[in-house]
């Protein structure tokens, strides 16, 4: 009977043995000119899991400019963007390599950026990446496997372990704490205990690193297929208290009558059911869907700080959707997303409470075009987490809701088809509104506007001759 690491071996060769030629040939390339050259990273990992890819990670003796030279001769295209770390990219046909030398990383305890040193054999490049099942290498064109650091089982055991001490791992490159929880979340991999006290300890250390880097491995995290494993190291370990401490402050005590909910929990559900919900790519919400993701996950943060509690042992928490909304546009500004994903994540938090209420009587048709105006083109993804926050245990209560809210949809998809809801506008525009008032553009035409969309709103289409009149009526009254 074979071994894990047999089996992971026999299944790493048919990838690697079908690997673009053109790679293969670049290997031959580097030997010939006197130079290593060896798959490193990512791509070597894969393929022992089954995955090939054509973004090749390559490792190097050769220098940044004897790189260069190499990849100009070999390449359709290349680029030097990297340079300074010692990277040199290049593409040939669908295969995109970047080549690196051998190097060492560490960080200067004042600065925020790693300090590059130069190596000159593998092994010790190899020591310097962030877990053994990263640090394995192929060396090319003879296709032979190295693999220093026993990262082999490790990969069969579905354990992430750091190559050299944790302690002097993590604070040569803390953003190697974060990539632990990534990689918990990527590969669905658990820290080993010394990895795991050593990410603990070190937690604070994460404060050195920018803000984009940890932005770039927390959106990895979330995009992955198994986000709540990555987010619970990063809460379990304290990391989270340093890039996202809204989240472990969902962890509320629950009251000693046990009436709501552990919020952190809950969360971390709500995620899971908003992902399962994503679309094919032709969907109206292709997985995997970022900005779905972290409204779902930031969605009641706001809780922490409206939390009350009332008169007969219940809690309230009135008014969390305005204070999380707020308080998710903070925390991803620092976090230098982008602004469109900012404004999307807050206005879904905002909105996410907006259907409570809806199966208690039924809305107006006034009520549902407000409700589609106000989501405009996060409409889907409300969808999507609206029915993704109910947890409840309660069959009957989730179908309730559920039924409710399929009710919503139905409706909406009426008026739609009626009034072309998406794109509802006054009956009359600001050139109308001008000529019939004899006025010139000026505030009281926005008044006016917003006075007509609101009957649009209120009354459905009015048509342009009720829309005028009820126009000059609305004027009448402003100027008596």
């Amino acid at each position: 009977m074979s071994t894990p690491e047999q089996d992971l071996l026999r299944r790493a060769l048919g990838v690697l043995t079908e690997m673009a030629p053109a790679a293969l040939e670049l290997g031959e390339q580097f030997r010939t000119a006197g130079h290593e050259l060896s798959l490193v990273g990512g791509p070597v990992r894969d393929a022992f899991l089954g995955r090939a890819s054509n973004d090749l990670d390559f490792a190097t003796s050769a220098t940044p400019d004897q790189t260069q030279r190499l990849l100009a001769r070999w390449g359709d295209a290349h680029w030097d963007i990297g340079k300074e770390f010692g990277t040199i990219g290049a593409r040939r046909g669908d295969v995109v390599v970047e080549v690196t030398t051998y190097r060492t990383d560490r960080y200067d305890p004042a600065s925020r950026k790693p300090l590059v040193e130069f190596g000159d054999t593998l092994d010790g490049d190899l020591s310097r990446r962030d877990f053994t099942v990263n640090a394995m290498a192929v060396r090319l064109p003879d296709l032979t496997f190295v693999d220093p650091f026993d990262g082999l089982s490790d990969l069969a055991a579905g354990v992430l372990r750091t190559p050299i001490a944790p302690e002097r791992s993590f604070d040569d490159d803390p953003l190697r704490m974060m990539r632990a929880a990534r990689f918990a979340a990527q590969l669905s991999f658990h820290v080993e205990p010394g990895t795991l006290a050593a990410l603990v300890a070190m937690a604070d250390r994460i404060e050195i690193v920018s803000a984009e880097r940890v932005q770039a491995e927390l959106t990895k995290l979330l995009l992955s297929d198994n986000p709540r494993a990555g987010l619970e190291v990063l809460v379990d370990t304290g990391l989270a208290e340093q890039v996202l401490p809204e989240l472990p402050a969902l962890q509320l005590e629950i009251d000693e009558h046990h009436r709501h909910k552990d919020v952190y929990q809950h969360s971390l559900t709500v995620l899971e059911q908003a992902i399962a919900q994503e679309t094919g790519p032709d969907g109206a919400v292709p997985a995997p869907d970022l900005v779905l993701r972290l409204a779902s996950l930031l969605h009641d943060i706001g809780k922490p700080a409206t939390r009350r509690f009332e008169d007969g042992g219940g809690v309230s928490f009135h008014h969390h959707e305005v204070v999380g909304a707020k308080l998710a546009a903070k925390r991803l500004r620092a976090l230098k997303y982008e602004k469109q994903v900012v404004k999307d994540v807050a206005r879904l938090v905002e909105l996410h409470l907006r259907f409570h209420g809806y199966g208690d009587g039924a809305w107006t048709d006034s009520a549902v075009r407000r409700y589609v105006t106000d989501a405009g083109p996060l409409l889907e993804r409300l969808h999507r987490l609206t029915r993704a926050d109910s947890t409840t245990r309660n069959k009957r209560k989730a179908k309730r809701l559920s039924d409710a809210y399929t009710d919503l949809e139905n409706r909406i998809a009426a008026l739609r088809e009626q009034e072309e809801i998406d794109a509802i506008r006054p009956d009359l525009d600001g050139t109308q509104i001008m000529a019939i008032l004899g006025i010139g553009p000026s505030r009281e035409v926005g008044a006016a506007y917003k006075h007509l969309l609101g009957l649009r709103m209120e009354r459905g289409p009015l048509g342009e001759e009720a829309a005028t009149e009820e126009l000059r009526t609305w004027w009448a009254e402003r100027q008596g």
